[in-house]
């Protein structure tokens, strides 16, 4: 086996190439996994193209900020993850290094080993993404029977949204995004509303729905400041937010705290599903994935090779004119 690897590497704020790189040794309790595919969240974006989050001096490390991905152990220090599984890899995001052709975790509690299923392991990849919404819904728990629920942005995440929060019990899910494509697979995820928000104002809409009043619970699923300032602009007076989406900005975001204050409304957000004890979300994730409970085929729209980093960043920045749904990268 060659010493080295093909990598992705950040070099500035909207560049990233592909490099070869040492495969990293393992220390202490790491495990060291060969990357199948990788997946690009929107925090990746952020981080990646807008600058937002970033606190890693110069050149970041290799496979930095990749965090959502799947492949197969070669190497273990820590004896609950055998050498020759296959495995959903979901470490922090500071120290992630999805985007490289081996990754090190730093121990088996951010790993998950693929079930048997006869779907490909780009799909199984998806519990990643689903986890994290299956988490903060169940973190900030809100009970959405028969209620009006917004989501803004059908990204993997909103779509996740849409899809998790219909099967609870929601009575009408309005959503928005830019792209149609994403909008017609939020259909199939139970989506009552589709909006594309270059066309329809999502507000008129749901006040509209609502008789004037707005709806119960907001999604902001998006991070960005636009569309934080419009989740409580759109929300009913006592209604809840779920701020999801990282913002695309170190700089604050404005909003208006004086609506906020006088709607009475609760907002929250939350992270951290990666140390979730025995990673219950990411299992039951999994679990709805492999038993047939939601397609993900949808999602897996583009995949480029490591070669290709810069372009798949770039697709999944700005996915309306290729039609993209979630971006993956193959090893």
């Amino acid at each position: 086996m060659s010493d080295t690897m093909k990598a992705g590497r950040m070099l500035d704020v909207g560049q990233m190439v592909c490099e070869e790189a040492p495969i990293p040794d393992i220390t202490d309790t790491q495990i060291l996994v060969k990357t199948e595919f990788a997946s690009i969240c929107g925090s990746d974006l952020h981080i990646v193209m807008q600058g937002a989050g970033l606190t890693i001096p110069d050149r970041c490390p290799h496979g930095f900020p990749g965090h959502e991905g799947v492949g197969h152990v070669v190497a273990s220090n820590d004896p609950a993850v055998p050498v020759g599984i296959d495995v959903l890899t979901f470490p922090n995001t500071g120290i992630a290094e999805g985007f490289s052709g081996f990754q090190r975790l730093s121990s088996g509690q951010y790993c998950l080993p693929l079930p048997e299923s006869d779907l490909p392991n780009q799909q199984l990849m998806m519990a990643q993404q689903l986890g994290t919404v299956i988490f903060a819904h169940n973190e900030r728990f809100r009970d959405v029977e028969g209620e009006t629920v917004a989501i803004l942005g059908q990204g993997s995440a909103g779509l996740f949204w849409t899809w998790l929060l219909k099967q609870a019990g929601a009575a009408q899910v309005i959503v928005s995004d830019r792209s149609n494509t994403r909008l017609a697979v939020s259909t199939q995820y139970g989506a009552d509303i589709a909006l594309n928000s270059n066309d329809a104002d999502i507000g008129e809409v749901i006040l509209d729905m609502t008789n004037g009043e707005g709806a119960d619970y907001v999604v902001e699923a998006v991070g960005s400041s636009t569309a934080h300032d419009q989740s409580v602009e759109i929300s009913r007076v006592g209604g809840g937010l779920m701020w999801f989406g990282l913002p695309d900005t170190n700089a604050g975001i404005e909003m208006s705290f004086a609506k906020f204050f006088r709607k009475k409304l609760t907002a929250t957000s939350v992270y951290g599903a990666q140390n979730e004890a025995n990673v219950v979300s990411f299992k039951a994730a999994m679990d709805h994935i492999v038993n047939g409970d939601i397609d993900v085929a949808p999602l897996c729209s583009h995949t480029y090779g490591i070669e290709h980093i810069d372009q798949a960043m770039a697709t999944a920045f700005d996915p309306i004119d290729a039609a993209a749904t979630k971006v993956s990268i193959s090893f």
